[in-house]
């Protein structure tokens, strides 16, 4: 039985298992046959012969339309890899043509968009024809996109631990807890962790790796801070501190400018800045085409200079 499975799928062909993606995408064989170009008698028999060939129903109808059966999201999760396969390959060869085209996909995480953006454009003054596709997620999703083969490479402050990854290190990432300019321990010289403990400290969203940091910190202390409003954004976390809504833990590369200008006030507290580093990732077995090296090389060698000017004292590495 085995053996005439495994015969029978090798008999799959491309033009099938396009058939199917097709027909899941726009919900009908009509529709999928306009996405082909095919007459959707063509399509209905391609996924018949898949059918036969799966031994396995691929499609289900019910009251709420077409519905993907678990052998049938088998195959498009085969079926997307090998176009993921063949889109790679087309990229070798039009790299083969022109070294200076192809395409990059990025992904960085939503604390690196306050530098990622100008190392980027400065990549794209020397590598014009290179078509460079940009992702902005929080950790988790960057992680998952990484993982996926969605992206070429990611930058982040750490890297996965679920996957084995190849790794360069751009520069140093300092973390320090900001409040209003206002607050009433602004003005102090030199903070314990524990002379905050009443504080309110606003938070990234669940998946980020900023509030990760912050427990950990906490946690390494033997402290727990009073938590208040969870926030999606570094810039809604910025906004809300000015306001007084709380106080809280951030990249000091994302409010440079506040504490420049005078909007925000980085707190002296003993053992921060935290300085991590921003790396650039990929996982170990992707293979990276030559626009999508070239980039890479490009933030390993040059992204540092790129980083935020941090408006604070001399950090000290925490140990």
């Amino acid at each position: 039985m085995k053996e005439k499975l495994n015969s029978s799928i090798q008999r799959v062909s491309l033009k099938q298992l396009r058939a199917l993606a097709a027909t899941v995408r726009s919900g009908t064989a009509s529709g999928a046959a306009q996405a082909l170009n095919i007459t959707p008698p063509a399509v209905s028999l391609q996924l018949r012969l898949l059918e036969q060939n799966a031994g396995l129903p691929l499609l289900e109808r019910s009251h709420e339309g077409l519905r993907v059966t678990q052998a049938g999201q088998e195959l498009l999760a085969t079926a997307e890899r090998i176009e993921i396969a063949l889109a790679d390959c087309g990229e070798a060869l039009r790299a083969l043509i022109s070294s200076d085209g192809g395409r990059a996909s990025v992904g960085v995480v939503s604390t690196a968009k306050y530098f990622a953006p100008r190392a980027l454009a400065e990549f794209a003054k020397s590598h014009p024809n290179v078509d460079i596709r940009l992702q902005v997620g929080n950790r988790e999703e960057t992680i998952a996109a990484l993982g996926d083969h969605n992206l070429d490479f990611a930058v982040m402050g750490r890297p996965p631990i679920d996957y084995a990854v190849e790794k360069a290190v751009i520069g140093d990432h300092p973390h320090i807890i900001v409040a209003p300019i206002d607050h009433h321990l602004a003005g102090r010289k030199r903070l314990a962790l524990k002379d905050l403990a009443q504080e309110t400290f606003l938070l990234r969203e669940k998946g980020s790796g900023t509030r990760l940091l912050m427990q950990r910190l906490f946690s390494d202390a033997g402290l727990s801070p009073n938590l208040g409003m969870e926030i999606g954004s570094n810039e809604t976390i910025k906004q809300a501190v000015m306001a007084g809504l709380g106080i809280a833990l951030i990249s000091a590369h994302t409010v440079s400018a506040e504490i420049e200008y005078g909007r925000l006030a980085a707190l002296p507290v003993k053992g921060l800045p935290i300085v991590r580093q921003w790396f650039v990732v990929r996982p170990q077995e992707k293979r990276l085409l030559p626009a999508a090296q070239a980039l890479w090389d490009f933030f390993a060698t040059s992204g540092a200079e790129h980083l935020p000017a941090v408006s604070t004292r001399k950090i000290a590495r925490r140990r």
